[in-house]
Formats: structure tokens, sequence, C-alpha cells
């Protein structure tokens, strides 16, 4: 039974308590939060967890051996650097840190002392991600030529980060897992509508090896809850929506042929194909729920996590550049694979 403290209890840390509270592998017996009433409904839900003001006092048991930290992403450094100096494994949510050098100093750190550093990256944990990686991997879509996303949403604004850094991750996230790649390059453009300086919209651009194209749109101010990405193919062509209970993923069977003989000299001849749609039957687990477990895993047996410490830092890296693209108006930015 793997005893984990849960730091943060705002928006997500509830779903960490209950999801590691839930397992058979593992228990919370305490959490903590800066704020008593965030605490007091913690104790409401879960009578049997100690709460606490002072994350501290977490790192101080003996009987913990993992510290699970959702707070502000400006704290993931500093709670992260002090778990791992107590000598417990690490799941850090997304992103990982502010700073690359920052994520490079918790990888240093947890490698030296033999300790478990997972990243929440949860959306590598579901089903319909990895369909498409599985789709991609085996060649049914051909060769890639581009993928576009889309998360947008009304909301929720937040007072330290932009949009860029809260809802890009997820995406930048994706693309390097089923891509099983990084960026080379990256350019990004936003605007800051409702408070200066903290653009709350902003499209990206990557470009990945072997030529594939990418575009990640977010945004805090859109009427619509959207969460979609289309990867086009050679072969095929592919819709996955997040938002969608049923249909997650629907594959196309269409695309574009250039003919090899052309009746006139100059003339260009395509053959277009409409085939039929396919919609994959995808497993209903919470994507939370098999993250969580994988970390139980990665802990007991001294696995690499699916997001791992590498996996964080480079998507930290991608965010970075486009931060440095957005305050360059949109020039591109090269990169570096961890």
């Amino acid at each position: 039974m793997l005893k984990v403290g849960v730091v943060g209890c705002g928006y997500w840390g509830p779903n960490l308590i209950r999801n590691f509270t839930q397992l058979e592998s593992s228990e919370v017996p305490i959490c903590a939060d800066l704020a008593k009433k965030r605490l007091d409904h913690m104790k409401r839900l879960y009578p049997h967890i100690e709460t606490t003001r002072e994350y501290k006092d977490i790192l101080s048991r003996d009987d913990i051996e993992a510290v699970a930290v959702a707070t502000p992403p400006q704290t993931h450094f500093r709670i992260g650097m002090e778990a791992l100096e107590a000598g417990k494994h690490l799941f850090l949510e997304k992103p990982m840190a502010v700073s690359s050098a920052e994520c490079e100093q918790l990888i240093e750190s947890s490698e030296k002392l033999k300790l478990t550093l997972m990243v929440g990256h949860t959306f590598v944990y579901t089903a319909a991600v990895n369909k498409v990686k599985e789709l991609i991997t085996a060649g049914e879509l051909g060769d890639i030529h581009y993928i576009s996303t889309e998360r947008v949403n009304l909301g929720l604004f937040q007072e330290d980060i932009n949009v860029v850094w809260d809802l890009a991750p997820h995406d930048v996230s994706i693309l390097n897992y089923i891509l099983e790649s990084t960026p080379d390059s990256v350019s990004a453009h936003g605007h800051s509508y409702i408070r200066k300086k903290v653009e709350d919209v902003a499209f990206l651009t990557f470009k990945y090896p072997k030529s594939i194209m990418a575009h990640i749109h977010v945004s805090w101010l859109n009427p619509n809850k959207i969460r979609s990405t289309t990867v086009v193919g050679s072969k095929k062509m592919l819709v996955y929506d997040d938002v969608s209970s049923l249909e997650k993923i629907r594959i196309y069977d269409k695309g574009v042929t250039v003919l090899p003989h052309y009746d006139t000299f100059g003339e260009f001849q395509l053959s277009y194909r409409f085939g039929d749609i396919f919609i994959p039957k995808l497993d209903d687990s919470e994507p939370l729920k098999v993250a969580t477990q994988h970390f139980i895993d990665c802990v007991r047996k001294n696995l690499t996590p699916r997001s791992s410490g590498i996996d964080g830092l480079n998507v930290v890296r991608v965010i970075e550049a486009a931060t440095q693209s957005l305050r360059n108006s949109g020039s591109m930015v090269s990169l570096n694979p961890a």
C-alpha cells in the first residue's frame, strides 16, 4: 500500500485524492492546502484524512512514500525539490515547472536520489490518445501531413499564467507522445483582451521532423468548449473530439491522390477518395485513474513513467519557446530536444 500525501486541494487536487484513495494499492493519509475551507471540504469527504495548512508536515512524515503536487505552477519547483530531498517519490501536475532550468534540476535530483518523477500529462493515459498513437505508429493513416488542435472555452481566466502556459501543455504533450518526437521549431501569436500582458488567446505553429506541421489554438475567450484534434495523413484522416462522450474518434477513409499520367502537357489531375467513416470502440476507464495506478507501478517496479521528467521538460521547453515567440511578434524559435 503506497501512502501518498497530496499538496494542493484546489481544482485538481481533490481528483488526485479521490483516485489515490479509491485504488486498492494506495491511500492518502494526509493532504495540505493554504485555504482552510478547502481542507474542511476534504475532511467532510474523507474523515479519515489528516489535513494541514503546512505542506512540510507531509514531507516530515516517515510513513509517506510519495507526494502528489497540484499547486500553482510557480510553486512546483520549490515543493517538488523539497519532496525529493525528503526522500519522497514525486507526482507533479503540469506544467512540470515554469522554466526548463527548474525541470532539469528536478530530473537531476530524482535520478541522483533514485526516486520516481512523473508529470501529470493526463491525456497520454486516455484510451483515445493511445488509439491515435497506435494508428499513426501502425501506418494506418499513412504519412502524417499535419495535425491541428483546438482547446478553447470561456474561462477559466488565470491570474498568474497566460493561456499558453495553462492550456497548451496538454496539446504539446499529446503531439510529442503520438509523434514520438519533439518539434524542431515553434512560432506563436496571441493577444491580451481581458487582462493586460496576460494572453487569453493564442495560435501556435510547430514544425516537427518528417515535414509534419502542427497547429494549436488555445483560448479562454470562446463561446464554446472545444477539445478537438484533426490528424491528416496520406491514406486516411482522423478527428479526435474529447468533448464527445460516444464518438471520441472518427476515422475517415478520405484522401487525395495525384494521378501518375496526365492527358496533356501541364495538366495536373487529382483523384479524390470518399470512403467510409469508422468509429473505434474505446475503453472508458478514467484517465487519471490509469495515470495514478501507473505512478504506483513505476514506484513499486522502478519503471520509467510514460510521462517522465524528460517528457515534462520537453513540454516546458516548447512552451518557453512559444513565449519567446509571442514576445517577438511571432518569430520562429528553434528547439533542441532533451
